[in-house]
């Protein structure tokens, strides 16, 4: 991970790398125009690059531009951000460094040491069991399975119920009858709200929460509100965990259905879990599993039977 400091000067460093480059042609151009020069013979064609050109050379092992890339896709948004040429030399040392290390922990034969070819075999199977869910999960999430499952179960139906509501937050339930009392007088929910409410983000709105779902609230402040009519304030305290409310409903509503895009991610999470559940049932089947004891023991019909309730005295 790149510090602050090393992105200002690798920020830097481009910035230098490219006002050179820029400045080639006119120097070029202005070379020209003074010492013209015939052309010069046609020469071989230069070889084409390798596809997946070696990098760095570390000992007698060689570190390929497509590992680069790979380490380069794997990092941030923030540092991925940066440009190709910027990245690159950072990433190179990394990777540089990183074998370096490997090949000083196989002199010192650490790769002999059980505890660390346990965790390489865990990390191996780690590996395994993420490709084989990624075969299979890859295929089925598409833009157009994604596309039918919202078509099927979200597109054209009415979207959730809402209000748009006001409260006023006290800390105990005498005050928060005493704003009731002051309401039934004829008084102002908003100017109540501004002199009563312990919730400074609300009470400088005059109380205004905006308009919310059943399951953007606690169930007791859910519950209170949706149970009023447009204009209604609650004739009694709801208490929840924030302490003592009361509440007037403004408007009712139904809102719109999200749109694909807006569903996107939620729609990609249900047919990820549908998927590898799927795939682990599959590979369950015709596979012995036995289980034990932490003791290693056979499990027995009395170990999970609820225990005897206690002698009547």
């Amino acid at each position: 991970m790149m510090t602050y400091s090393q992105k200002s000067t690798a920020g830097a460093a481009a910035r230098a790398l490219i006002v050179a480059l820029a400045s080639l042609p006119l120097a070029g151009t202005a070379w020209a125009q003074t010492a013209p020069t015939p052309p010069a013979p046609a020469a071989a064609p230069a070889p084409a690059p390798a596809a997946d050109p070696v990098v760095a050379k570390v000992g007698a092992e060689v570190i390929h531009l497509s590992e680069v890339r790979e380490a380069m896709a794997g990092l941030p948004p923030q540092a991925q951000s940066m440009p190709p040429q910027t990245l690159f030399p950072y990433v190179l040392d990394q990777l540089i460094d990183s074998r370096i290390l490997i090949q000083a922990a196989k002199k010192a034969g650490l790769e002999k040491d059980p505890a660390v070819q346990r965790q390489v075999a865990a990390a191996a199977d780690r590996v395994l069991q993420n490709a084989f869910l990624h075969h299979q999960v890859d295929p089925a999430v598409t833009d157009a399975a994604l596309k039918a499952i919202y078509d099927r179960e979200i597109a054209g139906k009415p979207g959730e119920a809402e209000v748009h509501a006001r409260h006023i937050l006290v800390p105990d339930e005498a005050t928060a009858k005493k704003v009731i009392e002051a309401l039934k007088k004829g008084g102002d929910f908003v100017a109540l709200s501004k002199e009563y409410s312990k919730d400074p983000g609300a009470a400088a709105q005059g109380g205004d929460l905006g308009f919310f779902k059943k399951g953007d609230m606690v169930p007791e402040f859910a519950a209170a509100a949706f149970a009023l009519k447009d204009g209604e304030y609650t004739q009694t305290p709801v208490h929840t965990q924030f302490g003592w409310h009361v509440i007037q409903v403004i408007e009712h509503r139904q809102a719109p259905a999200p749109t694909f895009e807006d569903s996107r991610d939620e729609l990609r999470q249900k047919i990820v879990s549908e998927i590898v559940q799927a795939a682990i049932a599959k590979a369950k089947a015709g596979v012995a599993v036995e289980k034990f004891n932490m003791d290693g023991t056979p499990p027995r019909a009395t170990d999970t039977a609820e225990p005897p309730p206690p002698p009547v005295k």
